[in-house]
């Protein structure tokens, strides 16, 4: 299998964003951090390889990082997987990710791999609520009173339970995430996530439970926040983690 690019067929295909720079981790790309031992982008894959929902795995990551993530992804794959390089933003790794998959797949799950403990459930649940609308998102509550805020002043209380918190997995049809996304590099739109662009075009989204354990981490104090999760856990391996062998191609 050529491990830059995927064939065009149908089915689930999983695009893990794994671009970002991680400069407020003052550490290495952001993805390749290690937690438990473990970089947190092969952690989101390994949870997508037993989900049972997706078929093949796209690894988004920065240029200078394309062939390390390849050796770390490409013995004992359980699902097929393939690497690309990604942009200067989300949205353009985006892009990028979805031209490495052609035309094939039916449903695009899009990941960011900051979120290394979302479970397989979590994609289980935001790819089964595409039979009711064209893409869909996990959600949390906010546990805080939400106000809306101009200039410095407080001009309302939004009812909580009006709002939520958006985490990925978010799930897509594919034609929808296409056209979304065509439509933004037509018009210039610039989203913080892909339902956002998806909002903007029209389509309609799902929203299914989240997990709190999925947090995203960005800074120092959040890879704290995620090693004292996984010694709580009893130092668990990552979900369907193989016993050896990664760390010595890493190395």
């Amino acid at each position: 299998m050529n491990r830059y690019a995927l064939p065009a067929v149908g089915g689930t295909v999983a695009l893990l964003l794994a671009a970002g720079s991680g400069d407020r981790l003052r550490r290495r790309a952001k993805a390749f951090v290690e937690l438990g031992g473990v970089p947190m982008f092969l952690r989101s894959y390994r949870a997508m390889a037993v989900c049972g929902r997706i078929d093949r795995v796209v690894v988004v990551v920065p240029p200078d990082y394309v062939e390390l993530a390849a050796r770390w992804t490409e013995t004992g794959a359980p699902i097929p997987v393939a690497v690309c390089r990604g942009g200067s933003s989300r949205q353009e790794s985006v892009e990028l990710g979805l031209r490495a998959v052609a035309d094939g797949p039916d449903r695009i799950v899009c990941h960011d791999a900051a979120r290394p403990f979302a479970t397989p459930g979590l994609y289980v649940r935001v790819i089964d609520a595409l039979a009711r609308a064209q893409g869909a998102v996990p959600i949390i509550s906010s546990p805080d009173t939400v106000k809306r805020v101009r200039d410095g002043l407080v001009m309302e209380t939004v009812p909580r339970h009006e709002v939520g918190l958006v985490q990925t997995p978010q799930a897509f049809l594919a034609e929808a995430l296409r056209d979304s996304h065509r439509r933004a590099a037509e018009t210039g739109f610039s989203g913080t996530d892909d339902a956002m662009l998806l909002e903007a075009a029209g389509y309609e989204i799902a929203a299914v439970e989240g997990e709190p354990s999925n947090f995203k981490i960005t800074t120092p104090d959040d890879l704290r926040r995620g090693e004292l999760f996984l010694a709580e856990r009893g130092g668990e391996r990552a979900v369907g983690a193989p016993t050896g062998g990664r760390r010595e191609a890493h190395r």
